[in-house]
C-alpha cells in the first residue's frame, strides 16, 4: 500500500490551477477577442456578469462600444496588462490640426470616474491653446513627429505635453477627467499611452496608441472569491477605492476565476511551456527515485556505524585532548555568553525536539531559529547553528562574544548558550512573545485581516533600518546582519522590533561574511543589508513576500503606480495624503535600497534610517504626538547624524 502511494506521488503531477469560462470568446470588428469580466450585450445569457458596468454593446458588427454613466466610448483596444482599456475621443469632426497631432474640442470629451472605471495615469495628455503656460512639463518627452525630428513641448501652436503619471497633485488627480484643464484655457487636447502598459518617455508614434486609456476595476465590496486561488488582490492606479485580481509567481492569467485564471508556466529546454507541461516527465524520474531511496538508507546505516565506533573510541584511552579541547571551549562560551549555560537536553525540551511547528525562520547557511519555552515559563528564540570543524566553532564563540557585549533596544539579548551537543551550538535570546513581522504580514492575509496599521509598520522601518545603521557605525569593528528577513523581526505587544538571525558563522567566499568585522578580507559589507533592507521594506509596503517582489515592485514604483504595490488591506485610496506620501516615501526608499544596495558608498544604511526615522517623526508630529513612537524618543532627541540613527545612549566597542 506505501509503495502505491509513493508511486502516486511521484507519478501524478498536481493539478494546475487555471480558469476555464463557461462562455466562447467574443469578438467585434478588429477585436478578435473580448476579456473578462467584459461581455456583449447581445442576449445570449451565456455565464454569469460581475457587473452590469462591464456590458459592451457590438455595432454593426463592427465597433465596439462601452457604456460609462451617460456617455459611449468607442473601444479600440484592451491592453495586454489586463487593466485598462483604450477608446477613442469621440466627434472625429471637432478636431483642430497641429505640427505632430490631431487635438480634439476639451468641451466635448466628457467623463466621469465611477466604481468601474477612470483615465489611467498612463496618458500623456497633449494640450492645445492654453493661456497658462505653467502647465507645459519638460519631463514627459515631448510629442514628436513620426516624419520629422522636431520635438514640440513649447507653448504655441504645436501645443503643450502633460504626463499625468508625472503629475504630483498640481493640477490632475485620479478620479478627475480632461476638463480640470479648462481652467488653464485649453480648448484642444489629444492623448497618446504606451502600445504595451505603461507610458512612456518618449512619444514616438511609432511606440505609441492614440487615444485615451480607460483602467478598470473591480470595488472591494465585489472583489471578494472572484480571484483565482492562485491570483493576489491588487490595488488599481487610477479608480478609486478600486481593485484587481493578479496571478501570483510562477503563474500567468487574468488571475480572475471565472476568466482565463492563472495558468502554470515554466521553462523546460530553454522554451517556457503551460499548464501540465510543467510536470510532464515527473513518473520518468521513479526509478531513480527509488535508486535515491535506497542508497539513503545505505548512508544512514553507515552513518550510524560509524557514530557506535566513534563513541566507542571516545570511551578509550587517548581522548585526553579531546575532552581538553571541549572544557576550552566550554570556558570560552561561558565568557562568551556573560550569562546563563544550558544544556543541550533542556532547549531540545523547551522547542519539543526541534519540531518544524516551532521553526520561526531558516536563515539558510546560517541555522536555524526557533521559539521554545523554557521551564521556568519564559519564551526564547533559539539560534541553531551546524558548524563541521572546531575552527567554525570558535568563529561561533567570537561572534556570540560580539553580539552579547552590544546593547541597543531594539536587537534582542542573548539570555544563554549551549555547546554540549558538540558542533551544533545554540543560542538563547530573549522572545518577546508577539510573533515575527513575517507571521503578521501573512496572517493577515490568510485571515483578511489589516494585520499591522500603517503607524506600526512605519515605526518598524524606523528600528530595523535604526539598529543596523547603529551597529554599522558606532560599533567597532562593525557588526553586519547578513540573514536579514521579515522572519528575523520579532516584535512585541507593542509592536516594536527585538532583531535575532545575525549570521554567527562566516561561510566562505561564496557567501556574505559574518560580518563581524573580524575578516578583513569579507567579500561583502554593509551593502548587502542595505540590500536586504529593501526587499522588507517592500515586503511591509506590499503585505506579502515573493521571489520576485524586488523586480516586479520596483518597476510599478518608478512607473509612479504606488497604489499598486500597496497591501489592499491598507485601502491606500482611502487614507489622507499624508499618509499616501508617507508610503510614497517609504516606497521610494526601498527601490533605491533595492538599485544602489550593492554599490560602494552610493547608499548607506545611515542615510535609509536617516529618511525612514525623518517620515515616522513627521508621522507622529501630524496626529499631534507629543512623543515620537515607542523607542524612537532618543533618536528625535539628538541632532547629529549618528545620534539621530541611534538608539543606545552608549557607544559599545566590542573587542
Amino acid at each position: 500500500m506505501i509503495i502505491i502511494i509513493v508511486f502516486l506521488l511521484l507519478v501524478v503531477p498536481p493539478a494546475a490551477s487555471g480558469g476555464s469560462r463557461s462562455c466562447p470568446p467574443e469578438k467585434c470588428g478588429s477585436i478578435d477577442s473580448i476579456p473578462y469580466p467584459f461581455r456583449l450585450d447581445n442576449g445570449s445569457g451565456c455565464g454569469d456578469l460581475l457587473s452590469d458596468a462591464f456590458w459592451l454593446s457590438c455595432v454593426n458588427s463592427t465597433s465596439l462600444f462601452v457604456s460609462i454613466g451617460l456617455y459611449k466610448y468607442q473601444v479600440l483596444h484592451f491592453f495586454p496588462d489586463g487593466g485598462g482599456l483604450l477608446v477613442a475621443f469621440g466627434n472625429e469632426s471637432a478636431r483642430y490640426s497641429s505640427l505632430c497631432q490631431r487635438y480634439y474640442d476639451l468641451r466635448l470629451f466628457r467623463f466621469r470616474a465611477n466604481d468601474y472605471f477612470g483615465i489611467s495615469k498612463d496618458n500623456v495628455v497633449g494640450l492645445y491653446g492654453c493661456g497658462d503656460s505653467s502647465l507645459c512639463r519638460s519631463d514627459c518627452g515631448g510629442c514628436r513627429d513620426a516624419n520629422t525630428t522636431t520635438t514640440a513641448t513649447t507653448f504655441a501652436d504645436s501645443g503643450c505635453c502633460y504626463s499625468l503619471s508625472k503629475d504630483r497633485g498640481g493640477v490632475w488627480r485620479v478620479g478627475d477627467s480632461f476638463t480640470v484643464f479648462e481652467e488653464f484655457g485649453c480648448k484642444g487636447f489629444s492623448s497618446w499611452v504606451g502600445s504595451g502598459s505603461g507610458s512612456g518617455s518618449s512619444l514616438d508614434k511609432s511606440d505609441m496608441k492614440h487615444g485615451v486609456k480607460l483602467e478598470w476595476a473591480v470595488p472591494s465590496s465585489l472583489i471578494k472569491d472572484v480571484c483565482d486561488s492562485n491570483a493576489r488582490i491588487v490595488n488599481t492606479s487610477s479608480v478609486i477605492f478600486g481593485m484587481r485580481c493578479e496571478c501570483v509567481d510562477g503563474f500567468i492569467g487574468d488571475g480572475f476565476a471565472k476568466g482565463t485564471g492563472c495558468l502554470k508556466y515554466c521553462v523546460r529546454d530553454g522554451s517556457v511551456v503551460y499548464g501540465k507541461t510543467c510536470y510532464a516527465k515527473r513518473h520518468g524520474r521513479g526509478k531513480q527515485m527509488l535508486i535515491a531511496g535506497i542508497l539513503t538508507l545505505a548512508l544512514s546505516l553507515v552513518t550510524l556505524i560509524a557514530f557506535f565506533c566513534l563513541l566507542k573510541r571516545q570511551s578509550k584511552p587517548g581522548t585526553a585532548d579531546h575532552d581538553q579541547t571541549r572544557s576550552q571551549n566550554s570556558a570560552s562560551l561561558k565568557k562568551a555568553c556573560r550569562t546563563n549555560l544550558f544544556t543541550h537536553t533542556e532547549l531540545e525540551q523547551a522547542t519539543k525536539g526541534f519540531s518544524d511547528d516551532q521553526k520561526l525562520v531558516n536563515i539558510g547557511p546560517g541555522g536555524t531559529i526557533y521559539t521554545g519555552t523554557l521551564t521556568d515559563g519564559i519564551e526564547v528564540a533559539i539560534h541553531k547553528v551546524h558548524c563541521t570543524t572546531e575552527t567554525d566553532l570558535i568563529h561561533v564563540l567570537s561572534r556570540i562574544k560580539v553580539l552579547s557585549e552590544v546593547s541597543h533596544t531594539n536587537m534582542a539579548r542573548i539570555l544563554g548558550c549551549s555547546i554540549d551537543s558538540g558542533y551544533t551550538p545554540l543560542v538563547v535570546f530573549e522572545h518577546p512573545g508577539n510573533g515575527t513581522l513575517e507571521q503578521h504580514l501573512c496572517q493577515a492575509r490568510i485571515d483578511g485581516k489589516i494585520g499591522l496599521e500603517w503607524h506600526n509598520r512605519l515605526k518598524i522601518t524606523a528600528q530595523i533600518s535604526s539598529v543596523l545603521a547603529y551597529l554599522q557605525t558606532e560599533i567597532f569593528p562593525p557588526v553586519f546582519h547578513h540573514g536579514l528577513q521579515s522572519g528575523c523581526v520579532l516584535l512585541d505587544h507593542d509592536m516594536s522590533v527585538k532583531l535575532v538571525g545575525f549570521e554567527l558563522l562566516d561561510h566562505g567566499s561564496d557567501t556574505c561574511s559574518s560580518g563581524s568585522g573580524s575578516n578583513s578580507n569579507a567579500p561583502f559589507s554593509n551593502k548587502n543589508d542595505v540590500y536586504a533592507l529593501g526587499v522588507m521594506l517592500l515586503e511591509i509596503l506590499a503585505g506579502r513576500k515573493s521571489a520576485d517582489l524586488a523586480t516586479v515592485a520596483s518597476r510599478k514604483i518608478r512607473n509612479g503606480k504606488v497604489e499598486e504595490v500597496v497591501d489592499p488591506m491598507l485601502y491606500y485610496h482611502e487614507q489622507p495624503l499624508y499618509r499616501k506620501e508617507q508610503m510614497g516615501i517609504v516606497a521610494d526608499v526601498a527601490t533605491r535600497c533595492c538599485l544602489f544596495g550593492g554599490d560602494d558608498g552610493r547608499l548607506g544604511m545611515h542615510d535609509v534610517a536617516r529618511e525612514l526615522v525623518h517620515v515616522t517623526k513627521e508621522s507622529a508630529d501630524h496626529v499631534g504626538s507629543k512623543r515620537g513612537p515607542a523607542g524612537l524618543e532618543e533618536t528625535f532627541s539628538n541632532s547629529s547624524l549618528l545620534q539621530m540613527i541611534s538608539l543606545s545612549p552608549d557607544s559599545i566597542y566590542a573587542a
